[in-house]
């Protein structure tokens, strides 16, 4: 039975698994030369994975083979699956992998293995395997890009050198909205161009108001008819006190420490 499970243990494996489920066995094991995966970059998973295969070296010659097997044919797979998911990882969802995998890896390590050495490893990448997916999914699906509008540079981690790099998230247009907003004279008036996302622009910002007396259209306004009005750290601005000749169009846009422009928001201002 034992001989029959060694038999299993890589050709099939590998015949078995599905594409996306080839990325975890890059991104478990820290002993691939050519480059690290998403998981992997995590020091507390590469500790983990230390200690289970220092604890491999008194396996048999055949189980060391196997496992060389596994580990040569993840790297080959791993390059291609990846670029399944952007190949790149945000800090938050990496942190929460990383736990969770570590969580699990610990529960395993602490129950009673009866099985071969290899079979023992395919269950932890399997199980690896199923935790990356999931967060990684999850990330491109909603949290890779989140804008819809406007520019961000977003910090992510490149999955093969595990450094952190801006990754550009263009959008189809910077306006970000064109918005009424009614107050009486004598009372007052908030704006807020915040969206989520800009939570993950890097560095400084700055959110710089003007404003374009008159009811023209947006469409129709130029620069020239802009007056600056404050430029703040915060994104929103509280009009005291308006008077009917404040009526008109405000704009608010958003700048990085370069001073380029990720987003523009108009509030149109009526009595």
């Amino acid at each position: 039975m034992e001989k029959a499970v060694r038999a299993l243990s890589f050709p099939l494996f590998v015949r078995l698994l599905s594409v996306p489920s080839l990325l975890c066995l890059l991104s478990l094991l820290c002993c691939v030369p050519a480059g690290r995966p998403c998981l992997q970059c995590d020091r507390r998973v590469r500790l983990l994975h230390e200690d289970y295969l220092l604890a491999a070296a008194s396996a048999t010659i055949e189980d060391q083979i196997e496992l060389k097997k596994i580990l040569d044919y993840a790297y080959v797979t791993y390059t291609t699956t990846s670029n399944q998911y952007s190949g790149v990882i945000d800090p938050t969802t990496l942190y929460r992998a990383s736990t969770e995998y570590q969580s699990e890896f610990d529960r395993f390590q602490g129950s009673q293995l009866t099985g071969p050495l290899t079979f023992e490893a395919i269950q932890i990448l399997e199980k690896g395997r199923k935790i990356l997916e999931k967060h990684l999914q999850t990330f491109v699906q909603k949290g890779l890009c989140p804008n819809k509008c406007g520019l961000l540079y977003q910090r992510v981690m490149n999955c093969l050198s595990c450094q952190y790099m801006l990754h550009t998230c263009p959008s189809t247009t910077q306006d970000c909205g064109e918005y009424p907003v009614e107050a009486a004279e004598g009372g007052q008036a908030v704006l807020d161009c915040f969206l989520p996302w800009h939570s993950l622009v890097v560095g400084r910002t700055d959110y710089h108001y003007t404003w374009a007396p008159g009811t023209q259209r947006t469409a129709n306004l130029t620069e020239g008819d802009f007056r600056v009005l404050v430029v703040t750290e915060d994104s929103s601005v509280v009009l005291n006190q308006l008077h009917v000749d404040e009526e008109g169009t405000y704009r608010c846009l958003l700048t990085d420490g370069k001073g380029t422009v990720l987003s523009r928001t108009h509030f149109l201002l009526t009595d």
